[in-house]
């Protein structure tokens, strides 16, 4: 089978959409399948063209997923032509992906990671103007009438029936994780400082605010703890953001940054910490927390969205979503006062299989 992701960014950017399709691409190329990802060359320091475990990668010269938005469909139309199968995901490559599709006549998936709605308004470190663009785009791409909506968890499932997406068109597939590459990695906290850790892209609803906020707090209570933030560098903006956020709450010396780690250096580097931060405001699966459990790792979670369906193992749930809930929560970690429950894992394989399946009974 000839499956063609169009995909606003692609490994190496960072970020869980990311890691959902670079996982879900070479398992499908391993399966036998011929597969192509199109995507934006957001640093032109990386190829334009070549393939990485079986998957064949074309990035186009659009340096950001706002001008792939606009400018990408004379770069998509050769090889949707070539393929049995299209697949997107939101936000900015699926109204470029549902085009080129239509008038290639080819039948379009799409993964929907979360559908924030009116959260857009809510959520902090967010211009108004930004906020409403977003929530504009996101019910425009709603709108459009995919041939079938993939949800990453239950949560999103149910988002997109409230937001008036046929049942029959949505599937639930969870994100898949290859468990085996953690095995290489071992968690040993450290010993000199209580090393609270969040690692993750920089987005307005993963709340870094109410980390800087909770760590500011928390300077009044315990003294020999530090923050590991690994963080990429884009966008430069949000990033000045955090920088002044820290100067401002007198946390530089509490504060570490790191940036741009490959995937051995990521995980060596927290499986090294104590504990793993996802204060998110809504998320739509959370690889973060996936992964995380994959190391051993306990994690302090906001409980919000498809956190409720992902977190397992040993866990402290913030008991709101406030920066003083997650200083407490961050006592309790210090102290060691975690819940236990069964872990649960979401394989790799599972995932894969589903993805073929619906391929199949659905391609035309």
């Amino acid at each position: 089978m000839k499956i063609l992701f169009i995909l606003e960014h692609y490994y190496p950017y960072t970020g869980g959409s990311e890691t959902l399709f670079k996982y879900l691409a070479e398992g499908l190329s391993k399966k036998g399948n011929k597969v192509t990802v199109i995507t934006s060359r957001f640093n032109n320091k990386i190829k334009r063209e070549e393939v990485i475990n079986g998957v064949t990668i074309r990035r186009i010269p659009l340096a950001n997923r706002y001008l792939f938005t606009v400018f990408s469909i004379p770069f998509l139309i050769k090889d949707a032509l070539k393929s049995d199968v299209i697949h997107t995901t939101t936000y900015n490559a699926a109204l470029p992906a549902f085009c080129v599709a239509k008038l290639a006549r080819k039948k379009i998936y799409i993964t929907f990671h979360e559908v924030w709605g009116k959260l857009w308004f809510k959520l902090p470190l967010i211009s108004k103007f930004f906020a409403f663009g977003n929530y504009c785009f996101e019910q425009l791409v709603l709108k459009l009438s995919f041939d079938k909506y993939i949800a990453v968890s239950e949560y999103t499932k149910e988002e997109l029936i409230k937001n008036n997406i046929p049942i029959n068109k949505i599937t639930r597939i969870y994100n898949g994780i290859d468990y085996s590459y953690f095995s290489k990695f071992n968690y040993t906290p450290s010993k000199n400082k209580f090393t609270y850790c969040y690692f993750g892209r920089l987005g307005y609803s993963k709340g870094l605010n109410l980390i800087l906020e909770a760590s500011e707090y928390l300077k009044s209570n315990i003294s020999n703890f530090q923050l590991l933030l690994v963080i990429p560098k884009r966008p430069k903006g949000f990033l000045n953001l955090i920088f002044k956020l820290i100067h401002k709450k007198k946390l530089t010396n509490y504060v570490k940054i790191m940036h741009n780690l490959n995937r051995d250096d990521l995980f060596r580097t927290i499986s090294k910490t104590n504990c793993i931060l996802i204060p998110s405001y809504s998320e739509g699966f959370c690889f973060s927390a996936a992964e995380s459990i994959g190391l051993g790792m306990p994690i302090i979670s906001s409980n919000k969205g498809a956190l409720k369906e992902v977190v397992s193992g040993k866990s402290i749930i913030m008991k709101e979503l406030n920066s003083k809930s997650l200083k407490d929560s961050m006592l309790k970690a210090y102290n060691l006062k975690w819940n236990k429950n069964k872990t649960r894992y979401f394989h790799l394989k599972d995932s894969v299989n589903e993805y073929l399946d619906l391929y199949q009974k659905n391609k035309g």
